[in-house]
């Protein structure tokens, strides 16, 4: 919609006065120099006056006043709660910059909205995992019981990582956890897809051998969903299977994690429409993807990283039709306690 902009309709009744007065000016220059003049002309010029007075405090109140009190009410709303996207959809704008400011307010209003809605995306999704989950527990404990008294290894092991995997993702999902904790959560993930999908997928993990590499701290449910969407649309489609890679490197300052696949690939516009929704941090990209495959989904696990550690971090998609597809995730370097800390001083 576009926009009124007051500050021009000022302007415009700014000239008409200043034309005014200068018209004003000049007739009563001309009545002065005539000297004695009729009581009709006198007459004419008074009309005249009080007509384009009228006419400017018309004009005034219409273009001016009139917009005014209806902007003055409409921030008054907002104050009071009342009103949210009225506020960036009114039909006055105070000055030519006025849309960019805007704009500049609602990203900031949206960010921390953000904040709020993704916290209490994680609680939802715990809550949702959470139907009686010391039952789901038991049971899964009574069955890999059963299925080691049948000599059934397989299956025991499967319902182990089974009962460790979901215990993993729905407790704490808000909290940064250890990058260790992650890549154990990977694989008792990939032991579970093993079963299903036999030889057909193979795992890789690699990552510096530092201890301190495995102490970093990243927020948790990070590299599972994406291990899970190189499974689902990556390597489900392909015939003889493939293998899903996942890489840690660091710098000084930075975790870089990669997760890779030699699965059947994505188009470029595909590609360009994902890293598209990564570049964007709101509420609506937080928590509208329940339904999708991969659990978390990926826009959800990129607004979760920018929204922790800002716009320098988070997800970008690298893919070829055909050849595979790499997620390159990018986090800060925190060891424990840090991200903490940093909280406090903000």
């Amino acid at each position: 919609m576009k926009r009124k902009a007051l500050s021009a309709r000022v302007a415009v009744v700014i000239t008409l006065l200043l034309l005014s007065g200068i018209i004003n000016i000049g007739i009563l220059s001309i009545i002065f120099s005539e000297g004695a003049v009729s009581a009709t002309f006198m007459g004419t010029v008074i009309l005249a006056e009080v007509i384009v007075l009228l006419i400017l405090t018309y004009l005034a109140a219409e273009y001016v006043l009139k917009p005014y009190q209806e902007m003055r009410r409409l921030y008054q709303r907002f104050i009071d709660g009342q009103v949210y996207e009225e506020l960036f959809d009114a039909e006055y704008e105070l000055m030519p910059q006025w849309c960019e400011v805007m704009k500049k307010i609602r990203h900031l209003l949206n960010k921390q909205d953000a904040i709020r809605m993704s916290k209490k995306q994680a609680e939802y999704l715990a809550l949702q995992n959470q139907i009686n989950p010391h039952f789901l527990y038991n049971t899964l404990e009574a069955i890999r019981g059963d299925a080691i008294c049948a000599g059934l290894d397989s299956v025991a092991e499967t319902t182990e990582a089974l009962s460790i995997f979901f215990r993993y993702s729905i407790t704490g999902v808000d909290r940064l956890v250890t990058l260790e904790e992650e890549i154990d959560n990977v694989e008792n993930y990939f032991t579970i897809q093993h079963y299903r999908f036999g030889e057909k997928l193979k795992l890789q993990i690699t990552y510096p051998k530092e201890e301190e590499v495995l102490q970093l701290r990243l927020p948790k449910l990070t590299i599972q969903p994406f291990v899970e969407n190189a499974i689902y649309h990556g390597l489900e489609k392909k015939v003889n299977g493939g293998v899903v890679r996942v890489k840690v490197d660091t710098t000084e300052h930075k975790l870089l994690i990669t997760v890779s696949d030699n699965g059947v690939g994505m188009p470029e516009e595909q590609v360009e429409k994902i890293n598209g929704y990564f570049e964007k941090v709101a509420v609506s990209y937080v928590g509208d993807d329940r339904k999708k495959k991969g659990g978390i989904a990926m826009k959800n696990v990129n607004s979760r990283i920018k929204l922790l550690f800002g716009e320098d971090y988070g997800v970008h998609v690298y893919s070829v039709a055909g050849i595979g597809t790499d997620v390159k995730v990018m986090l800060p370097r925190l060891r424990r306690g840090e991200y903490e800390e940093r909280t406090a001083e903000d």
